[in-house]
């Protein structure tokens, strides 16, 4: 498997202008010739490209432009032997993230898709890969919390704070004018949008689990909802960035399979990562969704 500074010495080597695009399809081609499966690579620079003030790029997340991406890779693949869908994003739009869900569910029969995390799939990152019959993460992988976000606001937090502010008044009325001033910041609406968004995130996940990859399960609507439980269980997470490795997955009830397991699965998936990142760091991409077949989609972050 050729670490991150040799597969920077191989786009350098090569010299050409579409040298990063040439190397990161020749890894993807490979993994695709060991597996027998349509690969598609879903990759965000957002780890790379951040904002002067530290926050990531918009274009970092999942957007409802994605469905261009995803439907330019997809048209030209074979859809008869499932998907491999390798997946590194922050997360994003719940309803983005619906779209390509229920997009490659109608592409790809039987639902036939696996995805793979070879470091991070966050937030709506997670509730794709909650999509998928199985998911494949190594030791260093992760997924995070499902809880959703609102004009930037985590919608579980403000729900949190608002339960615990009816606790504080009813013991100490007179607390009633500290939190008024809380919630003013908040627009009209928004905490019916933040309950909104909570319900149907949860929803979303749950359905998935239960129609797919907990299909065969004795009570697949017992076991989703108990994994929906911990995906958004806000007072047991440190933050919305809260790392749940690939042992905490499990013991959820995912489905997941070991990337250590298979030592030629593991270097032709870490060979994919190390192109892709390799490319975030040589370029001003933000954004690339790449399928086995060379076909290329990709957003700029100075765009």
């Amino acid at each position: 498997m050729p670490t991150w500074n040799e597969i920077n010495d191989e786009i350098a080597r090569r010299g050409t202008a579409n040298a990063c695009d040439e190397v990161r399809g020749h890894y993807l081609a490979a993994l695709r010739d060991l597996t027998g499966r349509t690969t598609i690579a879903y990759y965000s620079g957002f780890l790379q490209k951040r904002q002067p003030d530290g926050r990531f790029h918009p274009e970092a997340s999942i957007t409802d432009l994605d469905m261009n991406g995803m439907m330019a890779v997809v048209h030209s693949v074979d859809r008869t032997h499932g998907l491999d869908l390798i997946i590194h994003t922050p997360g994003g739009g719940i309803e983005a993230t619906r779209a390509l869900v229920e997009y490659l569910y109608l592409m790809f029969a039987d639902k036939d898709i696996r995805v793979i995390v070879p470091h991070m799939a966050m937030s709506a990152g997670t509730m794709i890969a909650c999509a998928a019959k199985s998911i494949v993460m190594g030791k260093h992988s992760c997924l995070g919390p499902t809880d959703p976000h609102i004009n930037g606001a985590p919608a579980m937090g403000i729900l949190a704070e608002v339960d615990d502010a009816i606790v504080q008044i009813r013991a100490d009325p007179l607390k009633q004018i500290i939190y008024q001033q809380v919630f003013a910041k908040y627009p009209p609406a928004f905490i019916g949008d933040c309950q909104r968004a909570v319900e149907i995130s949860r929803q979303m996940v749950q359905r998935w689990l239960t129609q797919n990859m907990l299909q065969g399960n004795a009570d697949p609507l017992a076991s989703s909802q108990a994994i929906v439980a911990e995906l958004t269980n806000y007072k047991g997470t440190a933050s919305h960035s809260h790392h749940f490795l690939a042992g905490d997955c499990k013991a959820m009830g995912l489905e997941i399979a070991a990337l250590e397991d298979d030592q030629d699965l593991q270097e032709a998936v870490l060979s994919v990562h190390h192109a892709f990142v390799a490319t975030f760091a040589q370029s001003d991409v933000i954004k690339i969704i790449q399928n086995s077949d060379h076909g290329i989609w990709t957003i700029n972050a100075n765009t």
